[in-house]
């Protein structure tokens, strides 16, 4: 049997397969070789495979959906400024335009054209996080996308093999880490060189001479796979609203999701204007992360590419904050734009309850932690170790239809924590405590996952600089189907005054500084929740034992026995 465009079955299927496995061969290519603890230890990257009008045939599995689904629409800004007609063997192109990239200026996309037989048949693209890009430093401070960093747009990072010196040097004189952010640049084009010799290994073993049959073939499977799972959902209109923190006031995120035949239309409209702080979305980024809330919901199991991303069409009015033009500030994009799988998973779960979690912490807490000469204040400060670092850590999911909230899990970013050991590995800060966070996932039939408490200080106490980008620290995670909503985040000092939850702000020497993030929501009737299940939590320091006896109405020992008599007469009363 042979599909419409020729191809065995069997065929099509291994070919298919191969080229999951190629680009997940280059993802791990690039966390081996990349210089940034981003990508290194929390795996902030992506890596895809595209035709040469391209559309993505694959994604690896290793990565981010903000990277992965914003960069299979910047591939086709690279190919209109550069026709792949016009490309040579060994090229390599970059950017970290907003517009044209990942969202902001932190990520850099680099483009490799494939030859086989002394033609161009593929291009391979990968996205990583670089540690600094100079400027105002990462962080939600900026008023316009010119103070946050320098600014490449799409040009050669290689000429048929050859480094461009005149961009390297521009960087170095430009960012904070130059031998890292180089040697970031070095490590994305190293991966796509991989996903290439997989690539043209593969061509060679089946005798194609190009991959236009293999790419005609995955995508109408793929987008026709994808209606199938959209066209069994109840159709209608769907809308759902969250308030967040913002900047310095509250920002209300609103979408209608209509569900037809031809696919899941989202809208936005409604949704709050631009800020004068740098945590406006341009729209690659919003679509990246509203298609991946619905892809989680429908059709989770098809592979990610071109054809399954189709059928799900997001658009957000210009100028509002899910559509941010240059110059806007956006460095702190994510902030904003890892919440939108909640919003949308707030309409889907009207279509269809069952499938949906509750709402969890969502965006993601990975600061900036930064000292040195003129960072961390006058004085005293001047001879202290220069350092800057973007620590990756989390608070809770939401609770799962028939499971529990993960703890200190990334949603929807999907990245690592960043071990302790690495961050004081390469920057002279300590971490004190390192904890789950009792009692901050929502209670219910399933209770929210948990967040986590960090604590940090400076291992010269001498001051020093955070630039913080929290949420969840106003509006907590809400609750589903009368579960509890999560526990608020919190950034303080220890044992003194709470800080803003956006902004670079001192901590003074020897002080430290207290994390506190938020837990998810909870799923269900609390009261509904297994008694054993409880006293396990109380067991295992999740849930305390006053919250256990006044949100489950569970009454447990401090060692975490279940009183069985007591919890029948506390429930009976």
């Amino acid at each position: 049997m042979t599909t419409s465009n020729g191809l065995d079955q069997i065929q099509l299927q291994i070919l298919w397969n191969r080229l999951l496995s190629t680009v997940e061969e280059q993802a791990q290519a690039l966390m081996r070789t990349a210089f940034s603890t981003a990508v290194r230890e929390a795996g902030d990257l992506s890596a895809g495979v595209f035709d040469l009008k391209g559309r993505m045939l694959a994604q690896a599995v290793t990565g981010t959906p903000g990277h992965v689904n914003a960069m299979a629409a910047s591939v086709r800004f690279f190919i209109e400024k550069i026709p792949p007609e016009t490309m040579l063997e060994d090229d390599a192109y970059t950017t970290n335009d907003p517009w044209l990239g990942t969202g902001h200026l932190h990520d850099f996309t680099v483009v490799s054209p494939v030859f086989h037989n002394g033609t161009i048949v593929a291009l391979f693209a990968s996205t990583s996080h670089v540690v600094d890009v100079g400027g105002l430093g990462f962080g939600p401070d900026g008023r316009q996308v010119f103070e946050e960093g320098i600014n490449i747009p799409i040009m050669p990072l290689m000429t048929a093999g050859v480094i461009n010196q005149q961009l390297i040097e521009i960087i170095h004189a430009n960012v904070r880490e130059p031998v890292q952010v180089e040697g970031d640049l070095y490590s994305l084009a190293a991966c796509n060189e991989t996903g290439s010799r997989r690539l043209l290994e593969t061509m060679k073993e089946f005798g194609l001479d190009d991959l236009d049959e293999v790419a005609d073939a995955i995508i109408d499977r793929s987008r026709e796979s994808m209606l199938e799972q959209i066209r069994d959902l109840p159709q209608g209109v769907y809308d759902n609203s969250m308030r967040i923190d913002g900047y310095d006031e509250p920002i209300d995120l609103v979408a209608r999701l209509s569900i037809s035949d031809s696919g899941i239309d989202v809208d936005f409209s409604g949704t709050s204007s631009v800020c004068g702080r740098g945590i406006n979305v341009p729209l690659t980024y919003t679509q990246a992360y509203a298609s991946f809330g619905v892809r989680c919901v429908v059709g989770s199991q098809i592979p990610n590419n071109s054809g399954s991303l189709g059928p799900v069409r997001v658009t957000a009015p210009e100028n509002c904050i899910l559509n941010a033009l240059s110059p806007r500030a956006v460095a702190a994009r994510h902030v904003i734009g890892q919440m939108l799988p909640d919003v949308v998973m707030g309409c889907l779960h009207q279509a269809v309850p069952e499938r949906v979690p509750a709402e969890g912490s969502s965006s993601l807490w990975n600061p900036v932690l930064l000292g040195g000469h003129g960072i961390g204040g006058e004085g005293n400060n001047n001879t202290s170790t220069p350092f800057t670092i973007n620590v990756f850590h989390t608070g809770g999911t939401g609770a799962r239809p028939g499971k529990d909230g993960l703890s200190a899990t990334a949603f929807p970013s999907g990245v690592r924590n960043t071990p302790v050991e690495i961050n004081e590995t390469i920057a002279p800060i300590i971490v004190w405590e390192k904890e789950y966070r009792t009692d901050s996932g929502g209670a219910g039939a399933y209770r929210g996952g948990t967040g986590q408490v960090m604590s940090i200080g400076h291992r010269e106490d001498a001051s020093w600089a955070i630039s913080a980008m929290f949420d969840r620290c106003h509006f907590p995670a809400r609750g589903r189907n009368d579960g509890q909503p999560g526990t608020l985040g919190r950034l303080s000092l220890k044992g003194g005054p709470t800080l803003n939850n956006k902004g670079r702000q001192t901590i003074p020497a020897g002080e430290v500084m207290v994390m506190e993030m938020p837990g998810g929501g909870g799923l269900g009737d609390p009261f509904s929740r297994p008694v054993e299940r409880v006293a396990e939590d109380v067991k295992n320091g999740m849930v305390s034992v006053e919250a256990a006896r006044n949100e489950y109405r569970v009454v447990v020992t401090d060692q975490g026995a279940l009183d069985h008599e007591a919890t029948e007469k506390l429930r009976s009363s």
